[in-house]
C-alpha cells in the first residue's frame, strides 16, 4: 500500500519551506514520509532549478532596510527575482524582511551568506526558493551604515530603500532621519557633500563645463572659473547635504537639519 501523507504533515512542510501543496505532497510520498528526507528533496529540487536559471537575469525584487533596537545601526538589502509579480509575493517580501532584519548582524554579504537562517545557511535557504519559487533568488546588494542615531525609509512597492546616519541622538531624530532618507531615496544623490566626491567625476564635470563653454564661444583664459561655477551647481544638485530639501521652500537639506538643532550633521547614507 502506497504511503499517503496527512494534510497536517503536508501543511508542516510547507510551513517549514515555503514549498506549494503539491510539491510537499510529493516530497512526502517520495521520502515515505521521512521528514528530513523531504526536505533534502525540495532543497535538490531547489538546486536543480537554480542550475537550470543561473543566466537568467534577476533585475525585479524588493529592497528592505531594517534598523537596530538602538538605533545605531541600518542594514538594506536587495533579495533579486526575475518578475515583478514574484517581487510583490508577500511571501518574498517577508523573506526579505528576514534577511535584512539578520543582517544587521554582519557586515559583509559573504557573511550574511554562510549565517544561519532557521538551520541552514542563508546561501541553501536562497537555493531552496529558487526551487519553491521557480525564479532566480539571491541577494544581490547588501550595505550597512552605523551613527550615534540611524534612520531608515522604505519607498512604497519596496523598490527603494534609504537610511541616514545623524552625528547626535537630538528631539524629533527619527522624523528627522526618515526625512532625509526620503529626500535620498528620492534625489539619489551621488555623495554626502563635494569632499566625498569622486576626483574623477569632479574632472570629468569640469571637462564636460570647458566643452559646453568653448561651443558657446567662450574664451579659453575665461574658462576655468566659469566652470568651477557650474561645478557649484552639480555640487548642488548631487550632493545630499546641498539639495534643496523635498519637503521644504527653498531650504537645503544641511540647514534643514539644522534647523531641527544647530549641531547636529548628517554623517552618511546608504540607498539601494
Amino acid at each position: 500500500m502506497s504511503y499517503s501523507p496527512k494534510a497536517a504533515d503536508v501543511a508542516k512542510l510547507r510551513n517549514a519551506t515555503g514549498a506549494g501543496m503539491m510539491d510537499s505532497k510529493k516530497a512526502l510520498v517520495e521520502a515515505e514520509g521521512d521528514f528530513d528526507k523531504a526536505v533534502e528533496l525540495l532543497r535538490k529540487k531547489g538546486q536543480k532549478v537554480a542550475a537550470n536559471r543561473a543566466d537568467r537575469e534577476n533585475l525585479e525584487g524588493a529592497a528592505i532596510a531594517a534598523v537596530n533596537f538602538d538605533n545605531t545601526k541600518a542594514a538594506i538589502i536587495k533579495l533579486s527575482c526575475e518578475t515583478d509579480f514574484v517581487a510583490k509575493n508577500e511571501d518574498f517580501v517577508k523573506l526579505a524582511t528576514e534577511f535584512a532584519n539578520l543582517a544587521l548582524n554582519f557586515s559583509n554579504k559573504e557573511d550574511l551568506l554562510a549565517s544561519d537562517f532557521h538551520g541552514i545557511p542563508v546561501s541553501e535557504k536562497l537555493i531552496e526558493q529558487t526551487g519553491v519559487i521557480g525564479e532566480k533568488i539571491e541577494i544581490s546588494e547588501f550595505k550597512t551604515i552605523e551613527a550615534p542615531f540611524v534612520g531608515a525609509y522604505i519607498h512604497a512597492g519596496n523598490k527603494i530603500a534609504a537610511a541616514v546616519g545623524l552625528s547626535k541622538v537630538i528631539d524629533n531624530a527619527a522624523e528627522v532621519a526618515k526625512n532625509v532618507s526620503m529626500q535620498v531615496a528620492a534625489m539619489n544623490p551621488i555623495a554626502l557633500d563635494e569632499s566625498k566626491v569622486d576626483s574623477s567625476v569632479i574632472e570629468k564635470e569640469l571637462e564636460i563645463a570647458k566643452d559646453q563653454l568653448r561651443q558657446e564661444g567662450k574664451p579659453e583664459n575665461m574658462l576655468e572659473n566659469i566652470a568651477k561655477g557650474k561645478l557649484n551647481k552639480f555640487f548642488k544638485d548631487n550632493t545630499l547635504v546641498k539639495q534643496d530639501y523635498i519637503m521644504g521652500e527653498k531650504i537645503s537639506v544641511e540647514d534643514y537639519v539644522k534647523s531641527i538643532d544647530p549641531e547636529v550633521k548628517i554623517t552618511e547614507f546608504i540607498r539601494i
